[in-house]
């Protein structure tokens, strides 16, 4: 158990589960999402989907969608912001099975009108674990750096994707994989020591059979575009 864990985080209250862990839920799967929002639909199990008024989260989901950090003043506003940014959002009551009592399903709608779904869990303290990305159960807690990759399932394709991050001087810290099939397609979360240069993640991109690469940024703060 580290400090963070005993004396709890820097944040907007008034829980670190249903506030901060929400703001910061949401924020990672902004960012997994990866392009401009035009809509999202929150799906909200367990307490969630109890008490989300009552503790912010609905204003924390709003706010980390939005790019705001936990500690960040403007959630308690997030609903204007949303506006302001002509974010459409909805609330909706799901039964998310097997997964954490704080959870939450993002169904987000693109520019391009394009659907990706993200699914994860706040398990108190403000930390979180995303268990979905699309079709694929994966395990990524946003305590590191962390390499999203969708590949086919072919021999010696993660050999060759760690070497390249080895010659980038990119040391993994845990590596999962999730697959359907064998011989289909393929997803695997590596979280690293450092951040990602631009460059190792455009790299592992160029490999033959890499469908997807992304580096998430458990850090990154709001850009200027809002969304």
């Amino acid at each position: 158990m580290n400090v963070f864990e005993i004396i709890g985080p820097v944040m907007i209250g008034p829980s670190s589960s249903h506030t901060a862990g929400a703001a910061r839920l949401a924020r990672i799967a902004r960012q997994i999402a990866a392009r401009k929002i035009r809509k999202v639909e929150f799906g909200l199990s367990g307490s969630f989907a109890q008490t989300y008024k009552g503790h912010g989260s609905d204003r924390a989901l709003i706010a980390g969608v939005l790019g705001f950090s936990e500690d960040d003043e403007r959630i308690v506003d997030a609903f204007a912001f949303a506006e302001e940014s002509g974010l459409d959002y909805s609330f909706v009551a799901l039964d998310l099975e097997e997964m954490h009592e704080n959870s939450v399903q993002f169904r987000f709608t693109l520019e391009d009108d394009e659907i990706c779904v993200v699914a994860g869990s706040s398990i108190g303290g403000a930390q979180i674990v995303i268990t979905r990305i699309g079709e694929y159960h994966v395990e990524l807690t946003a305590q590191a750096a962390t390499l999203l990759i969708r590949h086919l399932d072919r021999r010696g394709l993660i050999s060759t994707i760690t070497s390249v991050l080895a010659l980038n001087d990119c040391n993994i810290a845990t590596m999962r994989l999730s697959r359907h099939d064998r011989g289909g397609s393929a997803f695997t979360v590596i979280e690293t020591d450092g951040k990602i240069p631009e460059n190792t993640l455009d790299a592992i991109a160029a490999i033959p059979g890499v469908l997807f690469a992304q580096a998430i940024d458990p850090e990154q703060e709001a850009k200027d575009d809002g969304l």
